[in-house]
């Protein structure tokens, strides 16, 4: 993992004015009320996520692009990585920042006014939420292919949950499991 946090370095991601604070372990603000999560987080979603090559990544509410960019380089040439961001304006600077790192402007959408997720690209093998839900996010859920991941936060504490069952379009078998108590800018829904 600090191979790849070394090789697409946070500081890529934030705005000139705070790039001085890429190596705090702290959130870090981006603007419009949003924040780049504190590497020791990020690096322990991802732990928890467990993307493997060819893998199809759903990223929600991917912010500057950080956890986009590394997400794709988890998945590899193989995978494919979406990401959905609800500020126009940062879905326009992921787009440049992740320019760079190999992912088209066509990976970084425009999320939908009252859809979470894409689901009409879905199954997804692994998804990544970025940010605090009120709620467990069902509609996730059922964007999860079979033995799918989603790591994620609501109510306060970061959840791992795995879609049970083989077959899609089978009735929803999840495994949901608590990894501590974590602070997110809310999800915008």
């Amino acid at each position: 993992m600090d191979d790849l946090l070394r090789q697409v370095p946070r500081k890529h991601f934030l705005p000139r004015e705070v790039r001085d604070r890429a190596a705090e372990d702290a959130p870090v603000p981006i603007g419009h009320g949003q924040t780049n999560s504190q590497p020791s987080t990020v690096r322990r979603m991802l732990e928890l996520l467990e993307v493997r090559a060819g893998d199809r990544v759903l990223d929600v509410g991917c912010g500057s692009g950080w956890t986009t960019a590394l997400l794709h380089r988890l998945a590899g040439p193989g995978g494919r990585v979406l990401a959905v961001e609800r500020v126009p304006e940062l879905v326009a600077e992921a787009r440049r920042n992740t320019a760079g790192y190999g992912l088209g402007a066509d990976c970084i959408l425009q999320a939908e006014p009252g859809v979470l997720g894409v689901p009409g690209e879905a199954p997804f093998d692994r998804i990544l939420v970025s940010a605090m839900a009120g709620r467990a996010p069902s509609e996730l859920f059922s964007q999860l292919a079979p033995g799918g991941v989603l790591v994620g936060p609501w109510n306060g504490m970061m959840h791992r949950v795995r879609r049970l069952g083989s077959r899609q379009g089978a009735p929803l078998d999840l495994e949901i499991t608590t990894h501590g108590r974590y602070s997110f800018v809310p999800l915008i829904e």
